[in-house]
């Protein structure tokens, strides 16, 4: 059975991976950290486009993939457009920061949105952003250097760099003016949440899209006929490739110590 391909610059992806992984059990997976050319979220679109391209590339040679999740949002920003007009009969599903459901969520009308500075830089999230002029404020805060830090497991850095960026995200609060829901919008932050949490009232929202991405790749497998079932699975549920272009062995640990997960890999 052909995998599902999931690819990020590095290991953010992984907070999407176990969305997938928990919304469709029986599929198979591969997942491709381009960790030897990241940080993409401090690159310029070009570069993002030709990484994207390459990749992509490697999975439908290699692996035969049926369907491919862009598990980053600059990638997304940048190159899904190029990607899916490359690929026409390849399902594939994108990122972008999930300001549709903060706004909704909020009651004061204040957001924050803590994402990469390619992704704040892009012409995708800026009409997104106009797209809710006028029903709620929306506050970027570019986040440099978290990617990094948690790339590097860099605990000291991980911490520093979320009070910061909490506090150039608030005040917060059920005030008027005051931010009550804040947008993770890297696939990396997820996986520090709990840390970001440290510096903001128990009542803030943190809105994240990976459970809303799986879903749609199931809806994309199921209409296009490659949707797995019990029965096509080799077990009780389906196999895990980690895969990067830099030193595999960075990523089954971050495997291991963001989600618990284990997995064959191949460098």
């Amino acid at each position: 059975m052909s995998p599902v391909g999931v690819f990020d610059s590095g290991v953010g992806g992984l907070s999407v991976l176990a969305a997938l992984r928990a919304e469709l059990p029986h599929e198979h997976f591969v997942y491709f950290a381009d960790t030897a050319y990241a940080p993409y979220g401090e690159r310029g679109d070009a570069y993002v486009i030709e990484r994207s391209r390459a990749v992509v590339e490697h999975l439908l040679r290699e692996h035969g993939v049926k369907a491919l999740v862009v598990a980053c949002n600059t990638a997304t920003t940048a190159a899904i457009h190029l990607l899916r007009a490359d690929h026409p009969d390849l399902p594939i599903v994108g990122l972008e920061p999930g300001l549709k459901p903060a706004v909704a969520a909020s009651r004061t009308g204040h957001v924050s949105v803590l994402a990469t500075r390619g992704t704040l830089a892009s012409a995708k999230y800026a009409t997104l952003r106009a797209s809710f002029a006028g029903s709620a404020d929306v506050r970027p805060v570019p986040c440099d250097g978290l990617v990094k830090a948690i790339e590097g497991f860099d605990s000291a850095g991980i911490a520093a760099l979320a009070e910061r960026y909490m506090a150039e995200a608030g005040p917060f609060g059920d005030g008027p003016g005051e931010v009550d829901t804040v947008v993770l919008g890297c696939t990396h932050y997820p996986l520090v949440k709990d840390e970001l949490a440290k510096h903001a009232p128990a009542t803030l929202r943190f809105i994240d899209t990976g459970v809303p991405v799986a879903q749609q790749t199931r809806r994309l497998l199921a209409s296009a006929g490659r949707l797995a079932d019990a029965t096509e699975a080799t077990g009780a549920v389906g196999s895990l490739l980690l895969q990067s272009s830099g030193d595999v062995a960075v990523l089954e640990a971050a495997a291991a110590r963001w989600l618990g997960l284990s997995a064959a890999a191949t460098a």
